[in-house]
């Protein structure tokens, strides 16, 4: 396969649509690429994540069923995304004093790569990434 873009979009179904518009816009600080009408109803707002695009998404109708709740652990299927940020500690202190929920504070996990969980209002989880220079 020869993909055509350098990076991976991800749409997000939620019941719950503006706390996830404030997570997603206001405290992860991704800017609004579009906001487009789904075909058969709902809305998909666009944000733009470097390369990426993370699509949060309201149907009309609503979804009757929720994903699993539990992180990693909690089922099958995808549980978690990445982004990799260049101040870590500095986003999740920002994470933090506006009440979003921490999963997994910072932590560095081997040599040069720091991580921190954080979730979603809908619980789905954000892996924030930095890799220190060398």
């Amino acid at each position: 396969m020869k993909s055509q873009k350098a990076a991976i979009d991800i749409g997000i179904i939620t019941n719950n649509l503006q706390p996830m518009l404030n997570f997603y816009g206001e405290q992860l600080g991704l800017s609004v690429e579009s906001v487009i009408d789904m075909p058969g109803g709902g809305v998909m707002h666009r944000f733009q994540a470097g390369d990426s695009i993370v699509k949060v998404i309201e149907t009309d109708p609503k979804p009757d069923l929720e994903a699993a709740p539990g992180g990693i652990r909690g089922a099958t299927g995808y549980r978690y995304w990445t982004m990799h940020v260049n101040d870590l500690e500095g986003m999740v202190a920002s994470l933090e004093a506006v009440g979003a929920k921490i999963v997994m504070p910072v932590k560095e996990i081997r040599a040069g790569i720091t991580i921190a969980i954080v979730a979603d209002p809908d619980g789905n989880w954000v892996e924030l990434l930095n890799k220190a220079e060398m």
